[in-house]
């Protein structure tokens, strides 16, 4: 992988990773398109910490405020009993943020158990390109579905364990390149009556601990593969991830503008055409369903 095959695909990364159309689907075509083969599931996730780093400094308010809360509570500045430190002590208002911690760490654990049971799949099977157009087309039909027959009342103040479980294995659908993260947790939100805003809010602070998670570890994992055939190189990576986490920046406030005025249907064509786009170039030989040789630079 050269120079700007990293650029294009910290791009890619930075672009698709927090709208509901699959990151991971997106580097895996576009990866093999621009003749760089398959870049992998490690590439993915230490890109990704580029996008998460974003997240970090556009709610770093927000987090600062929920990890307060959580030390106050978990200190017992509010009651020293196990309801008291969780954040909902008895006789009085729950602490939301405080709680928010709790749930977001609850809603880590699917993805967490189901990543690492998963492993060797998520690297290899999972990104067979039919698997994706099947994910693509499929759930852009289960977004679509709950954006139209969701409530859309709730906010992340109404926010219980059972919705944080039910967030969580949401998440861990992203597990399989084509569902996509966001899209995962939005659809997710959205089924519980949760507002579209609420739902792609909640979707970016939910991520934060898994996608720093898988991205660290692969990126401790990969550290003497790098540059090794078959593999990209240590400065491409980094050249990714800084332009993913530039590009993520930006996506990150024109997306919470967009989905707090119009409905997820754009992003439902999208994926039901790139689907079809995916179909044609597989049967044209463009690109290669298992990723074993590039394609053909376009």
């Amino acid at each position: 992988m050269g120079t700007w095959e990293a650029i294009v695909l910290g791009f890619v990364q930075g672009l698709t990773e927090f709208l509901p159309i699959s990151s991971s689907a997106h580097l895996r075509i576009v990866g093999e398109l621009i003749g760089s083969a398959d870049p992998g599931a490690a590439f993915t996730a230490i890109t990704q910490i580029g996008t998460e780093t974003a997240v970090l400094l556009y709610f770093r308010r927000d987090i600062a405020s929920i990890c307060r809360a959580w030390w106050r509570s978990v200190r017992g500045d509010r009651g020293t009993d196990l309801r008291a430190r969780l954040g909902a002590p008895v006789g009085q208002p729950q602490d939301h943020e405080a709680m928010m911690a709790w749930f977001i760490a609850l809603g880590s654990v699917p993805i967490v158990v189901l990543g690492l049971a998963f492993q060797d799949k998520i690297e290899g099977s999972f990104r067979n390109l039919w698997l994706i157009v099947l994910t693509l087309a499929g759930f852009a039909l289960v977004l679509g579905w709950a954006d139209r027959v969701g409530a859309k009342r709730r906010e992340l103040t109404e926010l219980t364990t059972r919705d944080a479980v039910v967030f969580g294995f949401a998440q861990a659908l992203a597990l399989i390149p084509g569902v996509s993260r966001s899209g995962g947790t939005i659809t997710g939100g959205l089924l519980m009556g949760y507002t579209r805003e609420a739902a792609a809010r909640y979707s970016f602070l939910l991520a934060l601990p898994a996608v720093f998670g898988s991205g660290l570890f692969q990126l401790a994992k990969s550290v003497g593969d790098f540059g090794t055939e078959g593999t990209p190189s240590f400065g491409a990576t980094l050249i990714a991830t800084l332009i993913a986490f530039v590009v993520g920046y930006v996506v990150i406030i024109a997306f919470l503008k967009i989905v707090s005025t119009y409905s997820y249907k754009p992003f439902v064509v999208y994926r039901l055409v790139l689907a079809a786009l995916v179909v044609v170039l597989l049967l044209t030989g463009v690109l290669d369903a298992t990723g074993a040789q590039p394609a053909t630079v376009l």
